[in-house]
């Protein structure tokens, strides 16, 4: 499986708030995730062009994920700022 739990506690590590691998809940660790699932979808969709129900979950984790980043955006735009480059997203 290409997201097994070491991983899981590696991301949560280097993006959450309490940089804990606990840290599950916070919206760092949660963009993270998502990030490293949208990442491996996208590798998949290069190779697979007509798999549209993989393309309909890439969709749903982006809107996910920028659901998530509004929400940092609002709430607190300095934790958003650092999430961004520290992910190198673009808004």
């Amino acid at each position: 499986m290409y997201l097994t739990s070491e991983i899981k506690k590696e991301i949560f590590k280097t993006n959450g708030t309490a940089k804990s691998a606990t840290d599950t809940g916070s919206p760092e660790s949660q963009i993270a995730l998502f990030s490293h699932r949208i990442a491996h979808l996208t590798e998949h969709l290069k190779v697979n062009k007509k798999d549209y129900s993989t393309q309909l979950g890439l969709m749903k984790l982006v809107g996910k994920r920028r659901r998530l980043l509004n929400y940092l955006q609002k709430t607190e735009i300095s934790r958003y700022r650092a999430i961004i480059a520290q992910l190198n997203l673009r808004k």
